[in-house]
């Protein structure tokens, strides 16, 4: 049965790549999270979205720019009443160890080419002892590349926005196990045949009912949304099928 894997969280409810945001979709019943990464000016793995703090916190710059102490002074929940920080890739895991959700984690290099990311990353999945539950994506397949030969147990997938032809031949090539396209440029056709090909299918970011309920009857993988309560309410309706 399709998993439901929430976009940076619950991030139709909550303030986006926040521990409130992951906690609340588990709370929800989601499978799993989607997350951001990108490493601060003295290497911390920290969970935003955008190379520049701007738009989701209550300061300015880029990530890479401040230390890891500064950019915690920020407030990721500009819009809530409770402040809370950018998390650490480390305060997820370490919450992971308390439930059974997977994580795909986002390498955000595709901008700017953080230096030993994922090496860092790999090094962090392996110490909790997560390889099982966790996937690396990236729009950076030179970076998917790098992860399989670090670490070929953790399972890999490349973002892309366009239409690919035969995309589980891609995959197959680099050794990933799955493939995250954006949810327009793929096909009932292409989802069947990576599937059938033996490679997972998480089309990113599914919101609308209608494509919900395609993706459900398709019985692809996983796929990726903002509001994991609104899948959830959907996803029952075909496990009642016999």
């Amino acid at each position: 049965m399709t998993q439901i894997l929430a976009h940076r969280g619950y991030s139709a409810a909550f303030a986006e790549n926040t521990m409130s945001a992951f906690i609340a979709a588990e709370k929800a019943g989601a499978d799993g999270l989607e997350l951001d990464v990108q490493l601060t000016k003295d290497g911390e793995v920290v969970v935003i979205h955008d190379e520049k703090i701007d738009r989701t916190t209550s300061g300015n710059g880029l990530v890479k720019n401040f230390l890891f102490k500064e950019i915690r002074k920020f407030n990721a929940n500009k819009k809530g009443i409770k402040k809370e920080p950018i998390p650490s890739l480390i305060e997820v895991l370490e919450w992971m160890q308390s439930n059974r959700l997977i994580c795909n984690i986002e390498l955000k290099n595709n901008l700017i080419p953080y230096e030993g990311m994922e090496e860092k990353v790999i090094q962090l999945v392996r110490k909790y002892n997560l390889s099982n539950r966790i996937i690396i994506s990236s729009f950076n397949h030179y970076s998917i590349v790098l992860s399989y030969r670090m670490a070929a147990e953790i399972e890999t997938a490349p973002l892309f926005n366009e239409r690919i032809y035969m995309p589980w031949v891609y995959a197959q090539s680099i050794r990933a196990r799955g493939i995250h396209p954006k949810l327009a440029s793929v096909s009932d056709e292409i989802i069947e045949a990576a599937i059938e090909n033996g490679i997972a299918v998480r089309p990113y970011t599914v919101n609308k009912e209608a494509d919900m309920h395609r993706l459900f009857k398709l019985n692809c993988t996983s796929l990726i949304t903002d509001d994991p309560v609104k899948a959830l309410k959907f996803k029952k309706q075909y496990e009642k099928r016999p």
